[in-house]
């Protein structure tokens, strides 16, 4: 049975795993990417909180709202090119 400091261990691995397969799928432009490193920033950044790695936690949340910012104007301008192919 997992410890409640294994299962955290545990959310910081899978995030950052979650943060690297996002950067895959956004070279290859699928737009999962965006909810990928929005959920692994998340995740690592509650490990980090969990640690009291403050700066790190800081950061994770930082670039998780630069990821929904990133996202929102992603599908602004997709909405946009589909309304010109019509």
């Amino acid at each position: 049975m997992l410890k409640k400091n294994d299962t955290w261990k545990a959310i910081g691995w899978i995030g950052a795993l979650f943060v690297i397969f996002g950067y895959y799928l956004n070279a290859n432009q699928y737009s999962l990417s965006w909810i990928i490193w929005i959920l692994g920033n998340l995740m690592v950044g509650m490990y980090s909180l969990t640690k009291k790695a403050h700066s790190t936690a800081i950061m994770s949340f930082i670039i998780t709202l630069m990821n929904i910012y990133g996202f929102i104007k992603w599908m602004g301008e997709q909405v946009c090119r589909n309304a010109w192919r019509r």
